[in-house]
């Protein structure tokens, strides 16, 4: 039988070795949930001011909920201490990474709150410019941009364009000159780095679609090509290693090469790169397996990094750029759904698992099915009394690998209309939706000082039905 600090009472072999018993089962575990996140008088949870109770009486279930002055702290963090931290050298700035969640609201907050945008389609383009983000601290990213997204990036006076392979300098060069403008662009390279991450995710070593190699020689290939267009502009170099990272070993190894290869730009064409854009993947806390440095430790040690690379190959130091998305709209976010179905399922001798059903899954959060990902829950609606009992959260859809929160504690009584809640969704959960087994995609609110504020609507039958011909 398994032993737990509680006592081999407690026991359950259903339980991975990782997940610790609850010395309370109602508490909010630190790090996991936003700032403005706590048990109220009742015992329901509150989330900027709001019950959970109320929330699902406004809006409906499931609902995914920001946590606006989180959000935005989180934000600003980022934004302050890369200024800060590389201020002694040449500066920095920051790019919130649309891809992790994108609404226009949320470009207009960070467009108020003074970071850039990061965007790698033309529908978040057009997401962050009706949000109100100015069009010059925007870069469009993408490993395979169509001519009209091109085009568009360039009409509107997109910051820069990441150029992600050796063709596409020939298009962006082409489309600017028919424009008679000129493309400021930041080559995209891969540094050859495996980050400790899913491999899915990790975007830096030679086998995947992303960038232009440097250990091939491509990369200086393609910065000596681009620095013959008159239509376009070499600001610099752009590498990103992967998502979910802890530390800093990555970005050292990548700055190492990345740098180098400035040098061999600089020896060759005599030509400098101004800007260096090392990405983001910041590493967020889902469950008490993770532990995630503070933007001020990230920035002070990255800071360092390019300091000692630059003194030591004699190079100017570049204007730096990070892409934070998951860090800051990850753990600003959580997911209400009601509960439906429970079933306790017996595995064996001292093995029991609680299944636990809600109105939602793999259509508004795939990370557990794509990424084997692992998720933290609590139950929302109210405190109990009960024992501890191991649950495996599982969705509505017709697939056994519809799976929300893998291993978690929830109270054994945890029943049908009960509200539980998935902190640390607001990354890569709503943006991968689908509308898998027709299920409509849920609603998106922020909440702040006591007021619930619908980002976006839930969407329909009618919305589903809309572009059926028949």
């Amino acid at each position: 039988m398994r032993a737990h600090e509680a006592g081999a009472l407690h026991g359950n072999d259903a339980a991975p070795t990782w997940l610790p018993y609850p010395a309370d089962v109602n508490a909010l575990i630190p790090g996991l949930f936003s700032q403005q996140t706590r048990r109220g008088d009742d015992g329901a949870l509150e989330i900027g001011g709001v019950s959970a109770h109320a929330i699902l009486q406004q809006v409906g279930s499931p609902a995914f909920v920001i946590d606006e002055e989180d959000f935005r702290a989180r934000a600003r963090a980022f934004k302050d201490a890369f200024e800060t931290a590389f201020a002694p050298l040449n500066g920095a700035h920051v790019s919130y990474a649309a891809k992790a969640f994108i609404a226009t609201r949320i470009a207009r907050w960070m467009a108020e709150d003074g970071l850039g945008l990061d965007v790698c389609t033309g529908g978040e383009m057009a997401v962050g410019l009706r949000g109100g983000m100015p069009a010059d601290r925007m870069t469009l990213h993408g490993n395979n941009k169509s001519d009209a997204e091109i085009e568009r990036a360039l009409t509107e006076g997109v910051g820069r364009i990441v150029i992600d392979s050796l063709e596409e300098i020939d298009r962006v060069a082409d489309i600017a000159e028919r424009l008679g403008t000129t493309a400021h662009v930041l080559l995209r390279v891969t540094s050859g780095v495996e980050a400790h991450t899913h491999e899915f995710i990790a975007t830096a070593h030679e086998d995947q679609k992303f960038g232009i190699s440097i250990t091939t020689g491509d990369a200086l290939t393609a910065a000596e090509d681009v620095l013959k267009r008159p239509s376009l502009h070499l600001d610099g170099l752009h590498s990103h290693i992967g998502s979910q990272i802890f530390d800093t070993h990555g970005f050292e190894v990548a700055a190492r090469r990345v740098l180098a290869l400035v040098k061999r730009i600089q020896e060759t064409t005599g030509r400098t790169c101004e800007h260096l854009v090392l990405g983001g993947g910041f590493g967020v806390m889902y469950n008490t397996q993770h532990t995630p440095s503070t933007p001020t430790a990230l920035a002070d040690s990255l800071a360092e990094i390019i300091r000692i690379e630059c003194t030591d190959l004699d190079l100017p130091f570049p204007v730096l750029g990070f892409e934070p998305g998951r860090a800051i709209a990850g753990p600003s976010t959580q997911t209400l759904y009601t509960v439906g179905t429970t079933k306790m399922v017996e595995l064996g001798p001292a093995q029991r698992r609680l299944y636990v059903s809600v109105d939602g899954g793999m259509s508004d959060n795939i990370r557990t099915a794509l990424y084997d990902a692992d998720y933290s829950c609590l139950l929302a609606s109210r405190t109990s009394d009960a024992e501890p009992a191991v649950v495996r959260v599982v969705g509505k859809h017709c697939e056994s690998g519809d799976i929300v929160v893998k291993d978690e504690y929830l109270p054994a009584d945890v029943h049908r209309g009960d509200i539980i809640t998935v902190p640390v969704t607001g990354a890569y959960c709503y943006s991968l939706a689908s509308n898998y087994n027709h299920v409509p995609r849920p609603v998106v609110v922020s909440v702040a000082d006591g007021e619930v504020s619908p980002m976006i609507r839930r969407e329909t039958e009618d919305d589903l039905l809309a572009r059926d011909l028949g």
